[in-house]
């Protein structure tokens, strides 16, 4: 006779109006009420056990998250902005002419020395012209007439440039090199005057006009003439005409005086 605990029936699983069994009712978790869960089961083809419809939340289609709101950013304030300034912005170049003190004998090779400079620096657009002021004369060696250049100002050169700390210090630090014009250390800038002074020779010469002829007695020169006729007589000089390189002598002939027109560089001073 067995015990009535040994054996018990298994209860027969409900089924629902479509045949299929019933899932177990779920588990309450402690603490939570029974009726809060509702548990979806899938079978292994992807339907739903039990007939069960899903909730109303898990059928629902996700709501999409709000966008966040731009943030809005703060225009720089002016302490803020960047204080390097852009090259395009910048004013054209002020050129103004200086005179420079340089060593004598060596104008030309100090202007090309600062050309050099600021080349390499890359500062053209604030130099203009360097010039050293020359002249075109005619003179005579050893019965030779001939052409030469001659400084008008040995020992300075000219310079169109912005004076700024930059190219202040090109300037300065350029071998040869002396210090600006001007009183007490400060550059001066040339007058419209002057510089149409200093350069007037210079745009002579490259107009391609005639060289001008050195003469270098004046009148009232006491004179020996060294070439010509008259050769080894003395005169006194009574008119220089440059323009045709004509020395006009008083010469005493046959005890009389008597006026000579020569050569420049047929008489010579005494």
């Amino acid at each position: 006779m067995s015990h009535p605990t040994d054996e018990i029936p298994e209860p027969a699983s409900p089924l629902d109006e479509s045949g299929s069994p019933e899932a177990p009712p779920a588990s309450p978790t402690l603490g939570e009420p029974a009726a809060s869960l509702e548990i979806e089961e899938q079978a292994p083809d992807g339907g739903r056990l039990g007939g069960l419809e899903p909730t109303t939340a898990a059928a629902s289609e996700p709501e999409p998250e709000p966008e966040p709101a731009p943030i809005p950013v703060a225009a720089p304030s002016a302490a803020a902005a960047p204080t390097t300034p852009n090259p395009d912005d910048e004013p054209p170049p002020q050129l103004v002419w200086y005179v420079l003190k340089v060593q004598s004998s060596r104008e030309d090779t100090i202007r090309d020395a600062l050309e050099r400079r600021v080349k390499i620096q890359g500062l053209q657009k604030y130099f203009g012209r360097i010039v050293v002021p020359t002249e075109k004369i005619t003179e005579i060696r050893s019965n030779k007439k001939r052409v030469v250049e001659r400084k008008t100002y040995p020992g300075y050169i000219m310079v169109e440039m912005e004076l700024n700390e930059r190219t202040w210090f090109v300037v300065r630090e350029t071998p040869g090199v002396g210090d600006f014009v001007g009183a007490h250390g400060t550059p001066t800038k040339m007058t419209e005057a002057e510089v149409n002074q200093m350069l007037g020779q210079q745009v002579a010469a490259s107009t391609e006009q005639p060289p001008k002829v050195r003469i270098d007695v004046e009148r009232g020169d006491r004179v020996k003439i060294k070439d010509g006729p008259f050769e080894n007589f003395e005169g006194t000089v009574e008119e220089v005409i440059e323009q045709r390189g004509l020395v006009k002598v008083m010469l005493i002939i046959f005890n009389r005086p008597t006026p000579v027109d020569l050569e420049y560089w047929q008489v010579e001073r005494i």
